[in-house]
């Protein structure tokens, strides 16, 4: 074992996703297996490493640990990305929710029938412009810090980063109405860290395509 963290999931975004963001953000290398048929999914769960038989998993400090929001609240932990008081945890936490309830959505979208994708694409777009976005620019724009809480890089940023890039991969222009966000996007994505995961040949997965989606029908089914 090198002491890298251990990634089990698909080849592909997914819940896993954000888990790989706030790795690399942190500047933190990690190792991955990627699931490709239902018998290695079913091996995992067989073999007890699935606590609620759910991937992501993720092996770090010689734990075993399921669940995202468990997981990313414990790298944001480690890494020094949750705040520094009681006070800025319950901001970011809260600013982590909302950006969630997004990329929900986001991950969703590949899933949807053919005839649902059009009306499914709109709601991401009213959603985005009219419920979420308002609320990162109106913070960004009140205290006029670089980051979201405490004028300090967290765990909240890298999931703001990570949903906008994901928006305008379907909305091009979803950020037109948004300055303080389109330079936060600028800033973020300069970040020595956050460049690197950019980069071509990173670990960061491209948008799910159909083989993503057949591959994942094909492990989970029942």
């Amino acid at each position: 074992m090198s002491g890298k963290p251990r990634l089990t999931y698909l080849n592909g975004r997914g819940r896993m996703e954000s888990i790989r963001w706030l790795l690399a953000a942190a500047g933190v290398e990690f190792e991955e297996v990627f699931l490709q048929t239902k018998e290695q999914y079913d091996k995992l769960i067989k073999d007890g490493l699935l606590l609620f038989q759910q991937v992501p998993l993720v092996e770090i400090d010689g734990m075993k640990m399921v669940q995202t929001r468990a997981i990313l609240s414990y790298i944001a932990g480690k890494y020094n990305l949750h705040g520094k008081d009681l006070k800025e945890r319950a901001l970011i936490d809260m600013y982590v929710e909302g950006i969630a309830d997004l990329m929900q959505m986001i991950l969703m979208f590949p899933f949807s029938p053919p005839d649902a994708k059009e009306k499914n694409l709109d709601s991401i777009k009213d959603r985005a412009t009219n419920r979420y976005f308002p609320v990162f620019e109106k913070v960004l724009k009140q205290h006029g810090q670089d980051f979201l809480v405490g004028n300090k890089f967290s765990w909240a940023d890298v999931q703001l980063i990570e949903a906008i890039l994901a928006v305008e991969e379907k909305i091009p222009t979803v950020l037109s109405g948004f300055p303080q966000l389109q330079a936060f996007k600028t800033k973020m994505s300069n970040m020595p860290t956050i460049k690197k995961f950019l980069q071509p040949g990173s670990p960061r997965k491209p948008p799910p395509d159909d083989h993503y989606v057949e591959t994942v029908m094909k492990v989970f089914k029942r």
